[in-house]
């Protein structure tokens, strides 16, 4: 086997130094890159991030006025059925006022039955 000589060292050496060399700055120019790449997609993210918590706000916003609008037309509703309930029963009052005596004074009855037998038990105990 031949002994490499001093020339042949060195241009050896300087050739794995300078793929080295090579190596590294392809290391840093995908470091970089890299470095670009996430720096891009942080940018992007501080925009995205607001504009969707400014959507999902409006979006609560929307659905809050909703809510209570239909909370509105509930009451409404139920306002005016009380007040047709309402009319009607002064309409049977007045075309049958002593059937409506009679039923109400037994549905007062059944009441007051009730309570005395609550009251009965409770001072039993």
């Amino acid at each position: 086997m031949q002994q490499p000589t001093t020339p042949n060292v060195q241009a050896k050496t300087q050739e794995v130094a300078d793929k080295a060399e090579q190596a590294l700055d392809a290391t840093r120019r995908a470091a970089g890159d890299a470095m670009g790449r996430a720096q891009e997609a942080l940018d992007s993210a501080r925009t995205r991030v607001p504009e969707a918590f400014s959507d999902a706000a409006h979006r609560m916003e929307e659905l809050a006025r909703d809510g209570i609008h239909r909370a509105r037309e509930f009451g409404h509703d139920v306002r005016e059925r009380a007040h047709r309930a309402g009319d009607s029963t002064v309409t049977y009052i007045r075309d049958e006022p002593v059937k409506s005596v009679l039923i109400a004074a037994a549905v007062g009855a059944a009441i007051a039955t009730v309570a005395s037998l609550l009251a009965r038990s409770r001072s039993d105990r």
